[in-house]
């Protein structure tokens, strides 16, 4: 146990560290689930890192967030006081920037990536220039990061004193570090895959790879294939192409828009529609026609606009104006979209719920782990990953082990109820309903001492239960209330649930969130900082256009399984991780309330972990109010 910096183990991890260890000496992948509160982190890295120091690999841990990341360093921070041990956390190049115009004009990873590049090449960065001035300097910083694991913001404060280039500094150590850890898209997004590893000279045999919290992967790997554009982007782009005297460009975008408005007022004919699937040619046609072009000469046109958009981002650049090009913009997105044409992994989709827009829809999450036949070990954990087997068919992760490990929650400190009078199931959505769910929520508020989490289905039915006086009610409670807010920063949400967990310390608080969201999987709440969760309803995705194509390629990859792959599991996964915010050890107290029936179902049950499973409860108001006086009254 070289690399396990605690005295004492927990039920099950040296079991949990051989098999990493068997593993990766092996050259096998590995899917592993483990409840809350395992030590999941410490153990994988003391499984990995004897054999990956021994035989030379890089360890690669990828996280979804950058709490995550941050714990990862922690532990690396711990191993290393008892073996040397060496670490670093990559962020974007504009979280380690000093550059006043990167910081004020990226948003994005390929934006900052060009902006980057220009300010170097035309001698513009001053702390890039001071790089090679105090090479020595740099060097010897580097070398320093190496004999201890460090959080970025401490890199960060180094480099700042020495005028140095923060991204270029992690960047060098982790060139050498024993373990670099990132987010997912560093592997699952193609583009920044390639520069990555080319970065740091590496090659996918170099590797092995650690995916933490892998439940997510399915939805990240989806989001990092897919991509859109809306029209505004098309008509900002005219004016683009009219100011820099790009005739052709805009004359061929000006026709390009048009066909656009024509296909919406055909396909939007229905109010209630939000989005239409397309025949993918069917946004050439009109400027094909019109233009009378054939695809070579489309084609032509589309790199040339990517071109032009590389030069108008270098002249803004130059003039110290915001680094962006909305014609190279829609050149690389309709060039992404005419080479998947014929393509049955892919949905092509004209959209109007934040504006008219096109989207491609990855149907197929599989395709940004190719690259997992390459490496020489990669590990998927996570505490809900229940069915393996699906994880691993839905991935398509060959070559693979399987292990799951047992419950940690003791009986005695979970109370898991069932409302069996409520569903949010469509048909029976209406306000009386939602005024009965509201009774249930501040019945539990009422009774669990401390912090308590409402976590919805939906933003939808978030918002019913806020039609039915939810809010207003559980102020009368005296406890505080915190409503998650849709398309919030993640500095916002921060200081959110910061403020939520400062009010284990008083009366506590109620946090209302959705299923799925940040608040209901990113985040860690210990002690009182959430005693109880009431989760409304089942998350299952609206029967949308994308929904059922999902299915349909399911379907058609593993015939009978379409439906429960592409629509049940995820949302019973979604399910099981705003459950698990209760318990973050096996001691720890919490109670579960499900408004929704169907969780009694067997379709349902087979998929939720034994502690969830086994103990359910099924209740009416007078029952869960009975229920939960009884477990909380033996608290002190």
């Amino acid at each position: 146990m070289e690399y396990f910096p605690y005295e004492i183990l927990r039920p099950h991890q040296k079991e949990f560290i051989d098999l990493v260890n068997e593993a990766v000496r092996r050259g096998s992948n590995l899917i592993i689930e483990a409840p809350t509160g395992f030590g999941k982190t410490i153990s994988v890295l003391a499984g990995v890192l004897p054999y990956a120091k021994e035989a030379g690999y890089k360890v690669l841990y990828l996280a979804r967030t950058h709490r995550q990341m941050d714990r990862v360093i922690e532990e690396l921070k711990e191993i290393n006081k008892k073996t040397p041990v060496s670490g670093v956390e990559l962020r974007s190049r504009k979280e380690l920037c000093l550059h006043n115009y990167l910081i004020e004009y990226t948003s994005d990873a390929y934006t900052a990536m060009v902006v980057c590049k220009n300010l170097k090449k035309s001698g513009k960065c001053q702390f890039y220039e001071n790089e090679k001035k105090k090479k020595e300097e740099f060097e010897e910083v580097a070398k320093f990061f190496l004999s201890e694991p460090a959080h970025p913001v401490e890199i960060l404060d180094y480099a700042q004193t020495l005028e140095l280039c923060p991204y270029d500094l992690t960047r060098k150590v982790a060139e050498k570090a024993d373990v670099i850890v990132a987010s997912y898209l560093y592997m699952i997004s193609p583009g920044i895959r390639e520069a990555f590893l080319e970065g740091l000279g590496l090659t996918y045999s170099d590797l092995i790879v650690i995916f933490d919290e892998a439940h997510n992967l399915p939805d990240q790997a989806i989001s990092a294939l897919s991509d859109s554009i809306s029209i505004h982007t098309v008509n900002r782009a005219i004016k683009e192409a009219e100011e820099y005297r790009e005739h052709e460009i805009a004359n061929f975008l000006s026709i390009f828009g048009k066909g656009l408005e024509l296909l919406y007022s055909e396909k939007f004919s229905d109010r209630e529609v939000t989005e239409v699937p397309l025949s993918p040619e069917s946004i050439f046609a009109h400027p094909m026609n019109v233009l009378g072009i054939d695809a070579r000469y489309l084609i032509k046109t589309l790199n040339e606009m990517v071109t032009v958009g590389d030069s108008i981002r270098e002249d803004r650049i130059e003039k110290n104006q915001p680094p962006r090009s909305y014609i190279g913009r829609i050149g690389e997105f309709l060039l992404l979209w005419f080479s998947l044409i014929g393509r049955d992994d892919y949905l092509f989709l004209m959209s109007r719920e934040k504006g008219l827009s096109l989207e491609l829809v990855a149907l197929d999450p599989s395709k940004a782990l190719t690259f997992v036949r390459d490496v020489k070990s990669a590990i998927f954990m996570s505490g809900t990953l229940t069915p393996l087997e699906a994880f691993r068919d839905v991935m398509e992760i060959e070559n693979s082990m399987l292990k799951k490990f047992p419950r940690m929650v003791k009986r005695e400190n979970a109370l898991v109820l069932v409302a069996r009078d409520v569903s949010t199931r469509g048909e029976e959505r209406s306000l009386q309903v939602y005024r009965k769910m509201v009774d249930y929520i501040v019945e539990t508020v009422k009774i669990i001492p401390k912090n308590v989490g409402v976590f919805t289905a939906s933003y939808e039915v978030l918002q019913g239960l806020l039609s039915a006086n939810l809010q207003v009610r559980l102020e009368e409670t005296g406890k505080a209330v915190f409503i998650e807010k849709q398309g919030a920063s993640s500095k916002e949400n921060d200081l959110l649930v910061a403020q939520f967990k400062a009010h284990s310390k008083t009366n506590g608080a109620v946090l209302l969130g959705v299923m799925g969201g940040r608040n209901s999987e990113g985040q860690d709440y210990s002690g009182d900082e959430m005693n109880g969760v009431v989760l409304v309803g089942l998350p299952y995705a609206r029967p949308t256009p994308r929904t059922e194509a999902q299915v349909r390629y399911f379907e058609a990859k593993f015939p009978g399984k379409g439906r429960y792959y592409g629509y049940y599991l995820p949302a019973h996964r979604k399910l099981v991780q705003a459950a698990g915010r209760v318990h973050r050890s096996a001691e720890e107290r919490g109670s579960i309330i499900i408004l929704d029936y169907r969780a009694l179902w067997e379709n349902v049950r087979k998929d939720l972990p034994d502690w969830l499973a086994e103990d359910m409860k099924p209740v009416d108001l007078a029952k869960m109010r009975l229920y939960l006086k009884k477990f909380w009254s033996s608290v002190g």
